[in-house]
């Protein structure tokens, strides 16, 4: 038993060095998503949602939008804001139209299978008095900018 978990660890090691040999990232973004917006612009979606979003006269603003500028900030892009339903920035997601999507959006987001989902970095009450924790989406497969994301997120938590 202990033989064929040293054997698949062996075989694990040399494959990441083989990978990294080769130039191949963990995690990886297929379509350039990380690439194309560090020093660019972040094109993010947004949804009206209490706090988290809001449409004002002069622009959108909330907790989420801070979040989305300081995250353009940390990699040096500019940020471009479409204000839609959902269902619209999913889509945009799905089209590779948008990077991000946030709405004060909970982790049991019915998006799941069309979206990737970041790990929870808030939490709210809603309206029955239960606490739900708070994701954004990113377009599926794009685990590079996802992971960027994240970690962003928790270390802005962390402030």
């Amino acid at each position: 038993m202990i033989g064929r978990r040293i054997v698949a660890l062996l075989i694990a090691t040399a494959l990441a060095v083989a990978a990294s040999g080769c130039g191949i990232r963990i995690p990886a973004d297929p379509d350039g998503t990380l690439a194309a917006v560090e020093g660019g612009v972040l094109r993010a979606g947004v949804s009206p949602n209490g706090e988290w979003v809001r449409v004002e006269p002069e622009g959108v603003a909330g907790t989420d939008v801070d979040r989305l500028r300081a995250f353009a900030r940390s990699l040096d892009a500019d940020v471009e804001f479409t204000v839609g339903s959902e269902e619209a920035l999913v889509r945009g997601l799905k089209d590779g139209d948008l990077d991000v999507v946030a709405a004060g959006l909970t982790d049991a987001t019915p998006w799941t299978a069309d979206a990737g989902v970041s790990r929870p970095y808030a939490e709210a009450t809603l309206g029955d008095g239960s606490r739900a924790s708070i994701v954004m989406l990113v377009p599926l497969g794009e685990n590079a900018f996802l992971s960027r994301l994240e970690t962003f997120l928790v270390e802005e938590g962390a402030r």
